[in-house]
């Protein structure tokens, strides 16, 4: 498999904290990848030295061959990178049609066309209905989709997703692991942040694991799941090979 994005020796430190240590992992064209471990391993760190957010003390970022050091947020979505956001902050008061067109323009600068486009990834996310309410009226199940449809507006070929499902009940992570199941057919790659470990094992193919910045095991799902390293440090005895129905 062509590896699309290649994180290669990534380090970063605030202070006496290191948060994320000589990192290396790749994420081929069209793959799955789950990013785990317990709160403060690293992981939206990762995520923010990836997409651009912040720069690494150490080490390399390869998007489709091309080294991203140096470069700002927006010039790394351009190149067909997308990122979600854990905390979400939609502009509450525009319309949810109107959020994504934000992202829709930056690729069809033509209005009829960005929103043409923004309304389809709607109906896709099931957000149709909603598309000219107040993004802020939003149920919270709604806001995961929307902070979704804005990244899909950027037409990323790799979507790193942070927490998706984190605060959703049993039938919105299943309605959400649908959905992420279905970008990736088209040919997306996700690079993939949950704590939601049934919806991982569900829809990674293979699974980097970090404990205090460093990466401890990586590999298939059923693997990582039997590492006694990772549940020692993260999983413990939960339960986490069976997928949502």
């Amino acid at each position: 498999m062509t590896a699309l994005l290649t994180v290669d020796g990534l380090s970063r430190r605030f202070g006496g904290v290191q948060a994320v240590k000589d990192l290396s992992f790749s994420v081929g064209e069209g793959e799955v990848v789950g990013l785990i471990g317990p709160n403060g391993a690293g992981k939206t760190t990762a995520f923010a030295l990836i997409s651009g957010f912040l720069a690494p003390d150490a080490g390399a970022v390869r998007f489709r061959g091309r080294d991203l050091r140096g470069l700002k947020p927006h010039q790394v979505n351009a190149l067909g990178l997308a990122r979600t956001f854990q905390i979400m902050r939609p502009f509450s008061r525009l319309s949810v049609v109107r959020n994504v067109m934000i992202a829709t323009l930056g690729r069809h600068p033509a209005p009829a066309e960005a929103e043409r486009r923004a309304r389809a990834i709607l109906d896709e996310l099931g957000l149709g209905a909603r598309a000219q309410t107040p993004a802020g009226s939003l149920t919270l199940a709604e806001r995961k989709r929307l902070e979704l449809a804005r990244a899909l507006g950027t037409e990323p070929v790799l979507l790193l997703l942070d927490e998706v499902m984190s605060g959703l009940n049993a039938a919105e992570t299943e309605r959400m692991v649908e959905l992420v199941r279905a970008i990736n057919r088209r040919g997306v790659a996700i690079l993939l942040i949950e704590h939601v470990m049934r919806a991982v094992m569900s829809l990674a193919q293979r699974i980097v694991v970090l404990n205090y910045g460093e990466r401890i095991a990586e590999g298939r799902p059923e693997a990582v799941a039997a590492d006694r390293r990772v549940i020692e440090a993260y999983l413990g005895d939960e339960e986490v090979t069976s997928a949502p129905a």
